[in-house]
């Protein structure tokens, strides 16, 4: 899947509309390989329909663990990164 989609389960707060969206976008163009204007009905589609099903997702999840915390998380995120490319000014 593609790095730049984000864990969106689990968070206090939940996962803005936004999030939801912007997931789905990079879903969309990583599958279709396209954001030619000529398929932007379909891909505008499969966006709307990608985001129901995400956000129907998410509302059904069961987690037995207290919620994560964004800051935490995107800590975490920094510091493998850093691991990983030798830098700490990796963004989360």
């Amino acid at each position: 899947m593609c790095r730049n989609i984000r864990t969106l389960s689990h968070f206090d707060p939940p996962a803005t509309p936004e999030e939801v969206q912007a997931a789905a976008v990079q879903y969309v163009r990583k599958v279709s390989g396209t954001t030619s204007a000529a398929n932007r009905e379909a891909v505008d589609r499969a966006v709307a329909e990608v985001s129901a099903a995400t956000r129907e997702l998410l509302d059904a999840l069961v987690f037995t663990m207290p919620p994560r915390d964004r800051d935490t998380e995107a800590a975490k995120a920094r510091e493998r990164g850093a691991r990983r490319f030798g830098s700490d000014t990796v963004s989360a």
